[in-house]
């Protein structure tokens, strides 16, 4: 079964921070796996944004691979309106993209930071993720 997911930036600089961690898992699901990302341009220009950033010292290869595959298996999605409090403004277009996407389709948003966002059972971590797609494989 496929899942849809917006991902936060934190769980692509946490998986390419550890390679085989749970946001790792995570990432590599959604490149290649039961996770089909949902994306729209400002999320792409925080990712990219983001992952270029000095500090992290991702090599650029890296980060052209992974924008490029999230980008080729994605769908993409407007931002829509929301009711909801979003604490962070930088996190309003990932919550409002998912939202959008739960019109049609079953969908979550996967973060390291719940405490950023409503609390809802399709906002989930990356762990809690992993959970949902072994219950499905079972």
């Amino acid at each position: 079964m496929k899942y849809y997911a917006v991902l936060d930036t934190n769980v692509l600089v946490s998986a390419l921070l550890k390679s085989g961690s749970t946001p790792w898992k995570v990432a590599a699901e959604a490149l290649t796996g039961d996770i089909i990302p949902i994306l729209n341009d400002d999320i792409i220009g925080e990712y990219e944004e983001v992952l270029r950033r000095p500090k992290f010292k991702f090599e650029e290869r890296a980060v052209r691979i992974l924008m490029d595959e999230l980008k080729r298996r994605a769908v993409y999605a407007d931002a829509g309106e929301i009711d909801d409090i979003v604490a962070d403004p930088k996190d309003v277009v990932f919550y409002a993209v998912l939202m959008e996407k739960r019109k049609e389709d079953e969908a979550y948003l996967v973060t390291g930071n719940l405490k950023h966002f409503p609390v809802k059972t399709f906002i989930v971590t990356p762990k809690e993720m992993l959970d949902i797609l072994q219950e499905a494989r079972e």
